[in-house]
């Protein structure tokens, strides 16, 4: 960029240069690509030994930086992004350069630049550098020019694109020139890979946020509104208008299929949170060794498989709403860096140092006795006082016979539609079966009995499969089964539950979690499974 008269090929070199420089720039859509390329490009000409930029950020060291008091802004400071050395040159020999990463604003040359928006430069080593490089490190390597040249868009300076020149070079006015041409064109292209990289971080923003909330509008069409006019649901009610306006945490208790995702959601739609997403987590399908990037995130190689960012729950919630279902199923391990998150809004991705924070309202449930999980130890006490601040339990349908025809007649309405069906009425006999059974699915085994009937319904005309509740027609069932041959003392029956376990185990392959567990195959809780085995001592070669 300076030196002395040079011959044609050269010229013709840097011209070519400069051209592919200055076209790729306005193209390219990564600030870091950006400014890389740049440094790279520029120190190509071999007349200059180093090309640097910075741009102003807000200051992050200002509290122990030694010129603060000079400073005259001690909220910003100029920041060094990039920079590259001349192939010919050894940057081993370059001395510690720490004083150079950050350059308080006015400043020595280069923070005059940032704030006059003039060009400074200096023709040889006799004179200050000012901050630029080191009076001895320049002298050293044979440094004997620079220029600092703002970095201005549209009246307002981003920064300072700085270059030192070789010893024996001559500055000449064609040097200032291409410097200018570089810097000016800079300053468009790095507020254009700004812009880019912020639309980008939106759109993504808009992906997740948009895929959890069709998934949530899908789910709340299915499942319906909370529909009923029972005493026990008008108390619950209440407890949802009480408490959807303040910021406490909830736990909301309850049997299986009793709608309990249902009322977070009542509680978030009610809440100053309403227009931020409300983002549901089921803790009992995340595998074990998959809740921390689950709940915090990963960066690209924090693991096998992990080959790109990933944005845990409690990022996406921010300043929303966290919906963790099934909260009993978290492991021990994990439920201490739930409680830090909760207790400091504190969290860091899966292999990455950078601390994250996050303004979640969490919105816990189970269907479990946590209380006494507490006493057997698998569930943290202080973790179970942060998020129990306020319970709202829900009641079982059998409780609240009074709701079953408003229910009924809702989710026929939704699956008419869904399903493209006329229904008749029901009528007031089936419906009286409907409100005498004790329904141990609850809410959801209603609404699936009711789609059932749908499906299978003849001329409109519905037909409920109700299981036989008469306590009559159970003494009959009892005693048409077989009768044990013999009674079983408590070492056999434990012998013969290791035995099934095991054989469990061996068809699924060691695996327990999911569908092809062999908790699934046997009906239970994956953890209660793990729980078992562990008790029974089986060895790690029959688990996976």
């Amino acid at each position: 960029m300076n030196g002395p008269i040079k011959d044609s090929q050269q010229l013709i070199h840097q011209f070519n240069n400069m051209r592919e420089l200055l076209l790729a720039m306005p193209q390219e859509r990564n600030l870091s690509t950006l400014l890389e390329m740049v440094v790279g490009k520029t120190v190509d000409d071999p007349y200059l030994m180093l090309t640097r930029i910075w741009l102003i950020r807000p200051g992050d060291r200002c509290d122990s930086c030694p010129l603060r008091e000079v400073c005259i802004d001690q909220t910003r400071c100029l920041h060094l992004v990039a920079q590259k050395y001349s192939l010919e040159f050894d940057p081993g020999t370059a001395e510690l350069e720490d004083d150079y990463i950050r350059i308080p604003l006015s400043v020595g040359k280069v923070g005059r630049c940032a704030v006059t928006g003039e060009t400074e430069d200096a023709t040889n080593i006799e004179e200050d550098f000012e901050r630029t490089i080191s009076r001895n490190w320049a002298d050293k390597n044979g440094a004997t020019g620079m220029a600092a040249l703002p970095l201005v868009f549209h009246g307002k300076v981003l920064g300072v694109f700085g270059t030192v020149m070789w010893r024996d070079v001559e500055v000449e006015g064609e040097g200032l020139f291409w410097g200018r041409l570089v810097a000016d064109n800079l300053a468009g292209a790095i507020v254009n890979a700004e812009a880019f990289e912020k639309i980008e971080s939106l759109n993504k923003q808009l992906e997740d946020d948009f895929e959890y909330l069709s998934q949530e509008l899908v789910e709340s069409q299915a499942f319906g509104d909370i529909i009923g006019q029972s005493p026990a649901l008008n108390t619950m009610g209440r407890k949802i208008e009480m408490v959807a306006d303040t910021e406490a945490n909830v736990l909301i208790t309850g049997e299986s299929g009793t709608g309990k995702e249902l009322v977070a959601r009542e509680i978030h739609q009610r809440s100053r949170r309403s227009r931020r997403p409300l983002i549901k987590v089921n803790c009992a399908s995340i595998p074990k060794d998959l809740y921390e990037s689950e709940f915090f995130g990963h960066v690209r190689g924090a693991f096998t498989g992990a080959i790109q960012d990933r944005k845990g729950r409690f990022e996406l919630a921010n300043g929303g709403t966290l919906f963790l279902d099934e909260v009993g199923e978290i492991p021990l391990e994990v439920q201490s860096k739930l409680l830090r998150v909760l207790q400091e809004g504190e969290y860091e991705r899966l292999g990455d140092e950078r601390t994250k924070t996050t303004d979640v309202r969490i919105l816990a449930a189970t269907n479990r006795e946590l209380k006494q999980d507490v006493q057997k130890g698998l569930f943290r006490q202080d973790l179970y006082y942060r998020l129990n601040v306020f319970q709202i339990e829900l009641p079982p349908l059998k409780e609240r016979p009074e709701d079953i025809p408003l229910l009924v007649n809702h989710f026929i309405g939704l699956a008419e539609k869904r399903f493209n069906k006329q229904i008749k009425p029901v009528s007031s006999r089936q419906m009286a079966r409907l409100q005498k059974y004790d329904w141990p699915g609850n809410i959801r085994e209603l609404q699936n009995l009711v789609e059932r009937a749908i499906i299978t319904a003849h001329s409109g005309k519905l037909k409920f499969d109700i299981p036989d509740s008469d306590p009559d027609r159970d003494v009959e069932i009892a005693n048409d089964l077989p009768q044990p041959q013999a009674i079983l003392s408590e070492n056999e029956m434990k012998r013969r539950e290791k035995e099934n376990i095991l054989l469990a185990l061996e068809r699924c392959g060691g695996k327990i979690y999911g569908t092809e567990g062999a908790a699934n195959l046997l009906g239970v809780k994956p953890t209660t499974l793990a729980t078992r085995i562990q008790a029974m001592g089986l060895k790690k070669k029959y688990v996976k």
